[in-house]
This record gives C-alpha cells, structure tokens and sequence, in this order.
C-alpha cells in the first residue's frame, strides 16, 4: 500500500514519519505540510517524497496519515476520502460533530476503510484487557484518571498547541479515557460535565447502556510527577484496573496500520474506524456544550 503523511510537527516527527519509514508493508511515499520547508525536511529524513499540492499526493497514493490539529485533519480528512484514499487519523476527528459526521459519510461513500489511533487501543496488554472486560461483563462502575503534564512540565513540544490551548484535556485526553471505557461499559445514555480544579481539569460522569456508571477526570495541567492514566473496574468479577502499557507511539502506531491494511483488504471495519471517533466527539460535545453552560 503506497501512503502519504500529512503534517510535519512534533507528532508526525516523533511517530508517525518513523512508523510509515519502518512498515514492510506500506510505500512510504511521500510528505505534505502546511509549511513546505518542514516538509522537505522531514521527508529527505525519510528517503521519501516532500509534496506541495495535497490533491497531487492524493492522486499518488492509497492511503494517507494524518498528524494535524483537528479541524484541519477534518477538512483534509474529507478530500482524501473523496479521492479515495484509505484514512489513518488521530483523535480527536474533528472538532465539531458536523465536521466529524461529514468525514464518516465521505468515507462510508467512498467506500474507503478508516483507523483511528487511540493509542491504548493499540498496546497489547490493554487492548486485550479491554477485550477480555467486554467479554466478562456485570461490571458495576468504572473509574478513568487521564492527567497530563502538557502545560506544567518544561518544554513540552505540545503546550504551545493552539487548539489543545482551546479544547484543553477534554479534547486531547478524553477521547483515550472513552476509547477503554465504551467498548467495555457500553453505549452512555446521559453525560454530566463539571470544571472542577486547576487550569483545565474537567470531571463527567457517564450513565451507561448496560446499567453501569463510569466516572473520568481528565487534564493536562496535572504536576509533573502527579501525570498518568489509570482506569479501575468494579462488579461482579471484583477489581481490574487497566495494565500499563510497555511500549512507545512507534510501536503502537506500527498496529493501527496493521489494522488499517486489514481493514482495507477485507472490507470489514475496525473497532477503532471514524464512525467510532465521532461517537467519541458527540459525547465530548456534549461535555463541552454543559461546561459553557454551567449545567450540571
């Protein structure tokens, strides 16, 4: 599968440039960039391709990744599928549900697969700790603390992000807490939203399908040595918590396009596909649209 890289900064740097360079089964062919010099860049790093007209990488290729902030992987997102590219995006898929609704009708008429890269989804040890929950059920409630140092700790290459300046950690954190809880707790029919706590710490609760009740602190303003991820599971089978996960972003995203050429080959979606990602933006919408309001 021949596949473009979309965006040039710290992420498509750190991860994504490494992991289409080191697949055996992708052609890495080429880069495009909001900043062309950055694009050359990186791409006479990795032996391929910088481009200056995203249409013309489109027309080159099967399949693209995207490493941009999310409204512009949205608008991007959409012309690719319409090109009939292959899409591997990152979360959160847009930042809006109509946004996030318009790439998932593309890509369902275009006939194209989708992979979205929640990264625990993505680590053996927890993907099949989420798989195994799912499959025990009779869980009673769930517990998920994502907490971020992106705005306390020196030099973080992403604190002068402006859309995680705006959206804040339930934007850039919520969707890996939703992505373990929901394949395990079900579908959530209520959500409550509260901004309890310093810079933009944020609580929801969730009232799920299944009976169950789920509870997620988020942030990216968390002390340096207080940041980490925990989910904790509580019901009939006793007390789980999700394993840590042992390997980095190379690793992981090395999977979710393992995932994506499978899902391209046999048609058949991957649990992590767009239409997922926007059930993920409608509830953190919905979360959004309580805290500017003040309702409880």
């Amino acid at each position: 599968m021949r596949i473009g890289l979309l965006g040039t900064g710290p992420w498509a740097q750190v991860a994504h440039a490494p992991a289409l360079s080191g697949h055996r089964d992708l052609e890495f062919t080429g880069v495009w960039g909001r900043r062309p010099d950055a694009a050359r860049e990186l791409a006479d790093l990795h032996g391929t391709r910088a481009y200056d007209d995203v249409e013309a990488l489109f027309a080159d290729v099967d399949a693209v990744a995207v490493a941009l902030p999310p409204a512009v992987q949205a608008e991007l997102a959409l012309r690719a599928a319409r090109a009939g590219c292959h899409l591997l995006l990152d979360k959160p898929l847009a930042p809006t549900v109509a946004q996030g609704r318009a790439v998932v009708e593309a890509a369902e008429e275009a006939g194209i697969a989708s992979v979205v890269f929640f990264t625990t989804r993505f680590q053996p040890g927890p993907e099949a700790w989420i798989t195994e929950q799912a499959g025990t059920g009779g869980w009673f409630t769930g517990r998920a603390q994502w907490l971020g140092a992106v705005f306390t700790a020196e030099d973080n290459p992403f604190a002068a992000s402006p859309w995680r300046r705006e959206k804040g950690a339930l934007w850039d954190v919520g969707p890996h807490a939703l992505s373990v809880l929901l394949p395990v707790l079900g579908d959530p029919r209520r959500v409550t939203a509260a901004a309890y706590g310093p810079g933009d710490t944020v609580h929801l609760v969730l009232d799920h399908v299944s009976g169950a009740s789920s509870s997620l602190t988020l942030s990216l303003t968390a002390p340096p040595a207080a940041a980490g991820a925990m989910v904790e599971l509580r019901g009939e089978a006793g007390v789980t918590v999700l394993p840590q996960a042992t390997q980095g972003a190379v690793p992981a995203l090395s999977r979710a396009l393992d995932a994506l050429l499978a899902a391209a080959g046999t048609g058949t979606p991957h649990a992590c596909d767009a239409a997922f990602a926007l059930r993920v933006t409608e509830i953190l919408a919905t979360a959004e649209t309580l805290l500017h309001s003040g309702a409880r």
